[in-house]
């Protein structure tokens, strides 16, 4: 039988976000936007002419697998989150759902990701801005982009909306005209321009069943960030109408940004074109090439600058938050919890302080510990997304018994989907294992959440017993 104290621990809902004092400065259009822009991020731009490299046209499949791996997901933390508003999103819901040691693993390695992720991103951005700037060193454009961030997101929640709103417009934008460029030239509309017709297809599975992992993993990371919306949320008018808008549209948005300009580009593209993975190109670029749009180049670089900036401001954003509920909760260092004028700004300081860090790292010791800490957050996207699903199964049933006025958004074909959706996480985690490179990830990841499980665990026990 459990200890009566320790049973309370685990089935007590975690702080709501009532009380919290918390701005609520997001208007609508900002987190329509954030929602419609969100899933536009720097890996769709960065990372995908590998996985065409390797997969070839059947990338398209493992786009479109994942993708809706991740619709599942989405719905499932849109229930969740339209039911709870949180700043703590999934975090809060885990915690909910299975006490606070889940709520503290799911959080704190969330926020390691993103912290990482913020400098990942400035580094990258600051490569792209030293090639128009040659002899400036990346460094201080690092430094630069941290600042502007940092102090945009002490002041108010409004100015992460304002920038968020205007770099996910150029975003969409962009890829929209890509798209519409695409389809003109596919379909021989395009002055200047021959239709390549199908002869790019013929061969849909040229890496066989191998290409189509490699295509499929990167396609599943490209996808992370899109839980942002559902922090963002719990600052928003009406957090309940903004979560259930911005997952109601999730398919469209995935299908027409990402399988859309995959099929754009593996029809234009050969899979051998040395542009898709040759640094400072990559997919989009090579597809311009092939259209003989001059200064290509430049205007991908100027879009991938745009997704970098906007992936560091979100990143920021989304990691101050997550802390702040954390410790809000109990489960962290009280100052990060100290909050003026509706902005938790020691968290906005202690998360770009850790990005920082990493980029020193990545200067300093680029041979060793850096990789060490990719490895280690390399499948924390992955444990976040099993937590998601693992605490909707539980939580859905609670709120169908207490509170089914909440279910304001609700899974698709309840328990079927969430259980196919846990089924498609382990299969992924299976197809890590085989490859050398996520092998190495999949340790390093499962490592890092043990511990913070085993803490999270030791720290639930001692405060039942006190």
């Amino acid at each position: 039988m459990s200890h009566p104290a320790t049973e309370a621990t685990t089935e007590a809902p975690p702080q709501a976000d009532a009380s919290s004092p918390l701005s609520h400065g997001l208007k609508q259009r900002h987190l329509s936007m954030i929602a419609l822009g969100g899933v536009i991020g720097a890996g769709l731009f960065v990372g995908s002419g590998a996985g065409i490299a390797a997969a070839g046209p059947s990338i398209v499949l493992a786009y479109t697998l994942s993708g809706l791996l991740v619709m599942l997901v989405m719905r499932m933390l849109g229930e969740m989150s339209a039911a709870y508003p949180s700043s703590g999103s999934f975090s809060a819901h885990a915690e909910r759902a299975f006490g606070p040691w889940a709520g503290f693993t799911a959080g704190w390695s969330f926020w390691v990701l993103l912290c990482t992720a913020v400098g990942l991103e400035g580094i990258g951005a600051a490569k792209i801005v030293t090639g128009w700037l040659p002899g400036t060193p990346e460094w201080a454009w690092v430094a630069l982009f941290m600042v502007v961030f940092c102090g945009a997101n002490l002041a108010a929640v409004k100015n992460f909306g304002e920038f968020e709103f205007w770099f996910a417009a150029m975003k969409v934008g962009a890829i929209s005209l890509f798209l519409v460029l695409g389809g003109l030239a596919i379909f021989g509309l395009l002055p200047g321009t021959d239709s390549p017709g199908t002869s790019h297809l013929t061969d849909f599975f040229p890496g066989g069943g191998e290409g189509l992992i490699i295509g499929l993993l990167a396609s599943i990371f490209a996808y992370g960030g899109l839980e942002t919306v559902t922090i963002a949320a719990a600052e928003s008018e009406d957090p309940v109408k903004g979560v259930a808008t911005a997952v109601r549209t999730a398919m469209w948005r995935i299908a027409l940004f990402y399988v859309g300009s995959m099929a754009v580009i593996v029809t234009l593209v050969p899979r051998d074109s040395a542009a898709l993975v040759e640094e400072g190109k990559g997919a989009y670029f090579a597809a311009l090439d092939t259209l003989g749009i001059p200064g290509a180049a430049q205007l991908m670089n100027v879009v991938v600058l745009v997704a970098l900036l906007s992936a560091m401001n979100a990143n920021i954003y989304g990691s101050s938050r997550i802390a702040y509920s954390l410790v809000q909760r109990g489960q962290g260092p009280k100052a990060l919890a100290k909050v003026s004028g509706g902005v938790p700004r020691i968290a906005v300081l202690a998360s770009c302080v850790f990005g920082f860090v990493c980029v020193a790292l990545n200067y300093w010791r680029p041979e060793d510990v850096f990789p060490w800490l990719l490895n280690m957050i390399g499948g924390v996207i992955l444990v976040v997304w099993f937590f998601i699903a693992a605490s909707q199964l539980k939580l859905r049933r609670r709120l169908e018994r207490e509170a089914p006025e909440k279910l304001v958004v609700r899974m698709w074909a309840f328990p079927v989907l969430t259980w196919v959706a846990l089924a498609g996480m382990v299969a992924v985690f299976v197809l890590m294992a085989r490859e050398p490179d996520t092998r190495v990830q999949l340790y390093y990841t499962g490592g890092m959440t043990l511990f913070l499980a085993a803490v999270g665990y030791g720290w639930q026990k001692t405060r039942a017993r006190s």
